[in-house]
């Protein structure tokens, strides 16, 4: 399952503005989005990751992907990194 792909992985970033910056410095290697996040965050996010060709998967929704990233608040976003 890819929550707990998350959950293993050994560096991640979550939100918005840093899964962004890792997208853009090219040390993103997958990408998580929340299927209930607002259309107008995670729509660039997508276009990015296709011309960088990264992965993107979908969880069902914020609250899931942010307990998958053990914070205790929804998260819209989350990136696994190179190592």
């Amino acid at each position: 399952m890819e929550l707990e792909k998350i959950k293993n992985a050994g560096k991640i970033v979550v939100g918005t503005r840093q899964t962004v910056k890792m997208i853009e410095n090219d040390s993103a290697r997958e990408v998580y989005l929340a299927r209930d996040a607002e259309e107008k965050i995670i729509r660039p996010v997508i276009q990015s990751c296709k011309e960088k060709g990264l992965p993107v998967y979908f969880v069902e929704t914020m609250a899931e992907l942010g307990k998958a990233c053990q914070i205790k608040v929804g998260a819209a976003m989350c990136a696994i990194l190179d190592r």
